[in-house]
């Protein structure tokens, strides 16, 4: 491989990964994640955790824009754990992921052990000195890769969103239980104080009881819809191990860039479920006991036109009504403003409203309000940059989730809650497909009224492609 420095700025500055959050990112995104894994069953690991003294040591599978950013900002610095591996179906990404890792340590005077590029899963999860893993593949590959590295005995930090297949999930669950694994869900507002804060105080039942929640985000990009028009498949990237799972089809450079690993339905259900985690995480995290139920959904959404390559929803509007009598409205951001966003100070493009008996708040990546005095007054009482927007620390998901695989705390982003806010996208999803209402019962992992929509929600994996 050629480079003209070995410098870890250097490296950071050509590859662009200094990426900071999901928005620039997705602005400077071109091309998709990889990091794909093959079919056979791996034994599980003789090695769990070696004790509180060692240092754990991270295999990283996708390292893309997104992957690298990740490393770079909530693993690198830490010193309880070392990076030594990569996975990725882009022979240049896991390769420039060994040597970011390597001048980064070199250059600060650390130590650590050989760190080693995979192109396939399975030999990286076949290594005993690996305790956990950190999966950012897309979409349509989070849980496969998941289930894979628990069957292995792995530690698991996922990618949200969750995924495409509910069946997936349930078997995710049982395997994690049987190896004895720890899932930490990667919805980094979790680790955000004022976040955690807002949804303390609606435990505590500060806005009283809760009555009903908006959630907003963004639906797409500023992008067109491209026409494929097939090339031979590169050397140096493995078309048919990113596809995976999903149908085969035929190879084009827009094919597999960020945009249509999010915009085309064989990979994933769109924003509805990218950016949809984050505020619908926080709908779960702070009043999981009414949302964790049976509930109804009806919506309208709007496609992305025919003729090109994208065609999930892009722009919607989804209401929910739980038998705990909560109501749930989401909305994507370009129809916020209207109704959603009018009581803010701030205008944040993603984000969730909690209305109760005695007020609300509204929770976002950068703000914290509320309309009784004394809240509001806490939820900003927090570090803000010239723009006004609360500044958080950069780390602090890699520190949260090393604590978790290290057992010094509970799962803070657990699976079971994953799998509650990935299903209210996916039932958005298919009310708008279906364009008509129908009950999701979590109890029977079903759609009790409609086998033809409960089918969405059930994906076919593709030859050797199955968990």
């Amino acid at each position: 491989m050629e480079r003209t420095s070995n410098s870890y700025n250097e490296i950071m500055k050509a590859t662009e990964f200094n990426s900071l959050n999901r928005r620039d990112f997705i602005k400077k995104s071109s091309v998709g994640i990889g990091g794909i894994l093959l079919a056979p069953t791996i034994l599980p690991s003789s090695v769990k955790w070696r004790g509180a003294n060692d240092r754990m040591q991270i295999g990283h599978i996708g390292v893309g824009n997104r992957g690298t950013g990740e490393l770079k900002n909530y693993f690198l610095p830490l010193e309880g754990s070392r990076s030594v591996a990569t996975c990725d179906v882009y022979r240049s990404r896991r390769e420039n992921g060994v040597e970011l890792i390597q001048s980064y340590y070199r250059e600060n005077g650390m130590k650590a052990p050989e760190c080693t590029p995979y192109l396939d899963l399975d030999e990286l999860l076949m290594r005993d000195d690996i305790d956990a893993v950190h999966i950012t593949t897309p979409d349509h590959w989070h849980v496969l890769a998941a289930i894979k590295a628990a069957r292995a005995g792995k530690h698991i930090m996922l990618a949200k969103p969750l995924g495409l297949s509910y069946p997936n999930y349930l078997i995710l669950q049982k395997e994690l239980k049987k190896h004895d694994v720890r899932f930490h869900y990667a919805t980094q507002q979790r680790t955000m104080r004022h976040m955690q804060l807002g949804i303390e105080l609606i435990k505590d039942g500060k806005i009283g009881e809760i009555e009903r929640v908006d959630v907003w985000a963004p639906g797409k990009n500023p992008v067109d819809s491209p026409i494929c028009k097939e090339v031979p498949v590169p050397d140096g990237f493995d078309f048919d191990r990113w596809t995976g799972p999903a149908p085969l089809n035929t190879y084009c450079p827009d094919r597999v860039t960020n945009n249509s690993s999010w915009f085309q339905y064989d990979y994933s259900i769109g924003f509805l479920a990218g950016w949809g985690a984050h505020p619908l995480d926080i709908l779960v995290w702070g009043i999981k006991d009414k949302v964790d139920g049976v509930y109804s959904s009806k919506g309208s959404g709007t496609f992305w036109s025919d003729g090109g390559m994208y065609d999930n929803i892009y722009s919607w509007d989804v209401k929910y009504s739980y038998q705990s009598g909560v109501e749930v409205h989401f909305i994507s951001t370009d129809r916020a403003e209207k109704e959603m966003l009018k009581h803010r100070t701030r205008r944040d493009g993603n984000g969730t409203t909690f209305y109760g008996s005695k007020g609300w708040i509204s929770l976002s990546r950068h703000s914290g309000e509320s309309n009784i005095p004394e809240l509001n007054k806490k939820l900003n009482d927090f570090p803000k940059d010239g723009e006004g927007r609360i500044v958080s620390e950069e780390n602090t998901m890699g520190q949260m989730f090393l604590d978790v695989a290290r057992g010094k705390t509970d799962e803070t982003c657990p699976l079971n809650e994953a799998i509650i806010s990935d299903t209210i996208s996916h039932m958005g999803d298919i009310a708008i497909r279906s364009q008509r209402e129908f009950t999701w019962d979590p109890v029977k992992g079903e759609v009790t009224d409609d086998k033809a929509a409960n089918n969405l929600y059930i994906r076919e994996m593709r030859k050797p492609y199955r968990p």
